[in-house]
């Protein structure tokens, strides 16, 4: 059991929230982990990259020079893989890299790496962040008071919230989703996950409906 203690917008201190990381996850596996995050990431590239073989490159087709008497190994044309400047011999081709782990395996790593963090008290909790109107500086205020501006910081709520949303989106290194929508790199990735009481109830709430 770890007790995690609620702050205010204001960086002060004004509760506790017990809380057995076994909760949300029974135990912390490193490699469903790691295996999420690597999907992610490989999800994340593009997979535009191309290369040339020797018959795309420029150059002619000549060749080079005679094939015997000149003591020089035999050679035909300059776009010779084995040349600068010619193609490639295996050309990289444009790939597509994503692929799918099963959907049980991604929620159990999602809920192990914000238990990972809980035991890493790499973890803020507070009490509310609604605001009434779209201001970023309002939000920044907020993570200086918390003492973590500056960070890489997921900041997870309850549910959408397009005012807050919009309030943070422009500050760098700060994401904002629901508590659903969280994945094991999403929370791994940045130094600390900032996580209201209700979305912490609600994922919370969700294990125990599962």
């Amino acid at each position: 059991m770890v007790s995690l203690p609620i702050f205010d917008k204001s960086g002060k201190e004004v509760g506790k929230y017990e809380l057995d990381p076994a909760e949300i996850a029974p135990s912390i596996n490193k490699q469903l982990m790691h295996d999420a995050v690597v999907m992610y990431q490989a999800n994340l590239r593009q997979g535009t990259h191309r290369t040339k073989t020797r018959a795309e490159v420029a150059g002619s087709t000549k060749k080079m020079y005679r094939q015997k008497g000149t003591g020089n190994a035999r050679a035909g044309s300059k776009r010779s893989g084995v040349r600068r400047g010619g193609g490639h011999v295996f050309a990289i081709r444009p790939r597509d890299y994503s692929y799918r782990l099963n959907k049980k395996a991604l929620k159990l790593a999602t809920r192990m790496a914000i238990a990972s963090k809980i035991q890493g008290e790499q973890v803020v909790v507070v009490d509310d962040l609604a605001q009434d109107e779209i201001k970023t500086k309002s939000v920044a205020g907020a993570l200086k008071a918390l003492g973590i501006y500056g960070q890489k910081v997921a900041i997870a709520l309850e549910k959408h919230d397009p005012v807050f949303y919009r309030s943070a989106r422009n500050i760098e290194g700060v994401s904002v989703s629901p508590v659903a929508e969280l994945n094991a790199y999403s929370v791994l990735r940045p130094r600390k996950l900032v996580i209201t009481k209700a979305a912490l109830d609600s994922l919370r709430s969700s294990d125990k409906s599962d």
